[in-house]
């Protein structure tokens, strides 16, 4: 009897020091591993909707805060082995500091690009989108919780505002991951990544040529990814992050703040429906000089002659009756975005329609904003002039129509 009791002693010890041993060996692999990866279907469509908040300090000075809406449409266009070649629009937006305001677009951006299933892109270095790139980026194996690991990442910025510089600004850093197993985001869960990685990088040559460039970039990010392994692709992440830019007139300029990010899931729109439920509702509203179009951005309200106070921004009283009547019909639609842009008949100077079309623009939007139709990050607006005519500007009435203003439900 103390003999079988003896062996059953050993038998567990010889057990749990095997299991110490494969623990130690493979780090745990056998305990809440999983093999991360990309996973890419031809036709596949998504959105993501990012936010940044940011404080802009010039030379050590307080100077603003920044509140940027990065919108984001991806389509899988074809599959290859292990890799997917995706195409993304991306538009930037900003408010104005200080102020509960619609968001403003200031770019509009078109990217192509292959990334395998570990996460690197094969992209053509013209392009200014993503920003950030090979992030995140697995091993080819299961990983445990807990487990680390590093990887090459690249950021991207586009300097051609202010610098004048032509071309993406790119440059590396080496991004350090950490498994953290599962976590949750709006009670949903995924696998929690945490990524963190500093950059410290001095510019070439190539950038002296320009009067004003930046000489030297520091900063840290600091990252959790919320992983949806199922369908191959990150879900959300927050950001804390900082970027010093050191210029060559000897100025500082720092961004510091944070960042959230999301894949916003949306049906896909019926846009000759929704553009003949529109169009009826405006007859029997009675609603003059609007016509309803489908397009490629979803179906667009075009608000003909609309009538503000002579050379101003103020809406006549007679426009915020017409604006009421397609609240009340954009109210029907409330996940779908609304874009707003302002034309300009061809008078004055460009600079001059141009910042006329953007603050008759931002007007609408934030009259629609304020009769509580949408969130702010729902409306973006945006000026252009009088670069898109509807009819001849050399006479009173194609003028009378190229000054309008276009409200765009957009298919998100």
């Amino acid at each position: 009897m103390h003999f079988i009791c003896s062996n059953r002693k050993m038998l567990k010890l010889i057990r749990r020091t095997l299991l110490l041993f494969i623990l130690f060996v493979f780090g745990g692999s056998l305990i809440g591993a999983e093999e991360l990866a990309y996973k890419y279907s031809v036709g596949d469509k998504y959105r993501i909707l990012s936010q940044v908040d940011e404080e802009v300090y010039v030379n050590g000075q307080y100077s603003h805060q920044a509140d940027i809406l990065n919108r984001i449409s991806v389509e899988i266009k074809d599959t290859e082995e292990d890799k997917g070649l995706l195409e993304g629009h991306f538009s930037t937006s900003e408010t104005r500091s200080g102020q509960v305001s619609v968001y403003e677009m200031n770019r509009s951006y078109f990217s192509r690009f292959w990334r395998d299933s570990r996460g690197r892109y094969d992209i053509d270095p013209s392009y200014y989108m993503p920003v950030v790139r090979n992030v995140p980026t697995f091993p080819d194996r299961e990983i445990s919780i807990g487990e680390s690991w590093q990887a090459q990442g690249e950021e991207v910025h586009d300097l051609r505002n202010g610098y004048g510089i032509p071309t993406p600004l790119q440059f590396p850093f080496q991004a350090k991951y950490r498994y953290l197993g599962k976590g949750f985001y709006n009670e949903k869960e995924y696998d929690l990544i945490s990524v963190q990685y500093t950059v410290r990088h001095r510019t070439s040559n190539y950038f002296s040529r320009f009067s004003i460039y930046p000489v030297r970039i520091t900063g840290f990010s600091d990252q959790q990814v919320y992983w949806d392994n199922e369908k191959g692709r990150a879900h959300a992440y927050t950001e804390q992050f900082s970027m010093i830019f050191s210029l060559s007139t000897g100025d500082q300029y720092e961004f510091t703040g944070t960042a959230r990010a999301e894949v916003i899931e949306s049906t896909s729109m019926d846009r000759d429906k929704v553009a003949e439920e529109v169009e009826q509702r405006l007859r029997e509203g009675g609603v003059k000089d609007t016509t309803v179009k489908v397009d490629d951005r979803g179906v667009t309200l075009d608000l003909e002659n609309i009538q503000f106070a002579p050379d101003s921004t103020e809406l006549l009283e007679g426009e915020q009756q017409k604006l009421n009547q397609i609240a009340e019909i954009l109210r029907r639609y409330p996940n779908r975005d609304l874009l707003v842009t302002g034309h300009t008949a061809l008078a004055g100077t460009e600079e001059g329609r141009q910042r006329l079309s953007e603050q008759r623009a931002r007007v609408v939007g934030n009259y629609l904003l304020n009769r509580d139709i949408r969130d702010p990050e729902q409306i973006i607006t945006q000026g252009k002039g009088a670069e898109e005519p509807i009819a001849d500007n050399s006479t009173i009435e194609g003028m009378r129509r190229n000054r309008r203003v276009e409200i765009t439900i957009l298919e998100n």
